[in-house]
């Protein structure tokens, strides 16, 4: 595990440097930065800001149905470590990511390695979302064609239509195959590293155990819309806050079309994410995409990126943290626990799959 930090210290370090490679020479006028900020529609934000929040209940929704078949629950019982894990990741980075299937289970009385298959499920369906939503605005939204690179970004468009077509048949054939799909993959792999085939083995085994989560096709219907309907909410808190900044004339009237290339920016941007530095590295990374696809000035640019960190990002942490303090759960403790279990049973699926001497 602490390899896998160093590698990701280095890709940080790559990218703080290539930023700052970027702005040489670059005149940044302070007042100027101030001014956006101050004038920022505050109402906007709020909007913006709620949009996030309803999507945090919409998660918690959507984690009740993939219980269904094991545990009937309220979503409001996994609304706490929805919120709390949340918080976790913004203040301990990545890491802390597995905080929320650790507190579900522990809530639940659920195995871990059950909600850890809930979660790579949840991870699919984001990715589904995400990619449906991306493509269906570039595809539908008027103003698009003043995209820069428009053809470029059509083509892309498509191709994450068929992906999306990809990974539907590729869930398919882990829902009712899954042993099989995985034996395949892990031969197919053996040859380049044996340890990379049985691990992917593995995690396709811990995929089809959380295809399980679905009783019946209305369930999984009901997880598709929530899903949808929760991004859609995020890509509005991303337009939203982009257009509050009313006295820049781009962001105040940015299409969402082009919002949405910023959203898979700042979506990448947060991939890798550290304890504090990774809120620089997201803002930086959100700032130089605003500036070099749609001309914004570096005040607003890095007003408006810092603005959507707090919005989509941060603005969890105060109601995170006090939810935290009422159910006595330290963050940190937490986030060593989680990480701790998982390896361990990890560790346990392991040797259950090693073939036999």
């Amino acid at each position: 595990m602490k390899s896998k930090r160093w590698i990701v210290w280095i890709l940080v370090g790559l990218l703080i440097a290539f930023i700052a490679w970027k702005l040489r020479g670059a005149h940044f006028n302070w007042a100027v930065f101030k001014a956006q900020l101050a004038h920022a529609d505050k109402k906007t934000l709020l909007i913006a800001t709620g949009c996030i929040y309803v999507g945090y209940v919409l998660r918690a929704w959507r984690w009740a149905i993939f219980l269904k078949p094991t545990k009937s629950v309220s979503p409001w019982s996994v609304l706490g470590p929805q919120v709390i894990g949340f918080t976790a990741v913004a203040l301990l980075g990545r890491l802390a990511d597995l905080v929320r299937p650790y507190l579900v289970a522990r809530r639940a009385s659920l195995p871990l390695e059950s909600q850890v298959a809930v979660y790579a499920v949840e991870r699919m369906f984001d990715l589904g979302a995400v990619g449906l939503v991306f493509s269906g605005v570039l595809f539908l939204t008027p103003g698009h064609a003043s995209l820069p690179h428009y053809e470029l970004f059509k083509r892309a468009a498509a191709a994450g239509l068929l992906g999306m077509a990809a990974i539907a048949i590729f869930t398919l054939a882990v829902r009712f195959a899954g042993n099989a799909v995985a034996a395949v993959t892990t031969r197919l792999l053996n040859p380049l590293s044996p340890r990379l085939g049985t691990q992917a083995g593995e995690k396709i085994r811990i995929f089809r155990d959380g295809l399980n989560v679905f009783q019946s096709m209305a369930d999984a219907a009901a997880a598709t819309l929530i899903s949808l309907l929760m991004w859609g909410l995020i890509a509005a808190a991303y337009w939203l806050t982009m257009r509050a900044f009313v006295e820049s004339p781009v962001l105040a009237h940015i299409t969402l079309s082009q919002c949405m290339l910023l959203m898979a920016a700042s979506i990448g941007g947060s991939l890798i994410q550290l304890p504090i530095v990774g809120w620089f590295t997201q803002i930086a990374v959100t700032s130089a995409t605003m500036e070099a696809l749609f001309g914004v000035a570096w005040e607003p640019a890095l007003g408006c990126g810092a603005m959507l960190l707090v919005v989509t990002f941060l603005s969890i942490v105060p109601v995170g943290l006090l939810w935290a303090q009422i159910e006595h759960v330290s963050l940190r403790d937490v986030a060593e626990q989680s990480e701790q279990a998982v390896e361990h049973v990890e560790h346990m699926e392991h040797g259950q799959h090693q073939p036999e001497a």
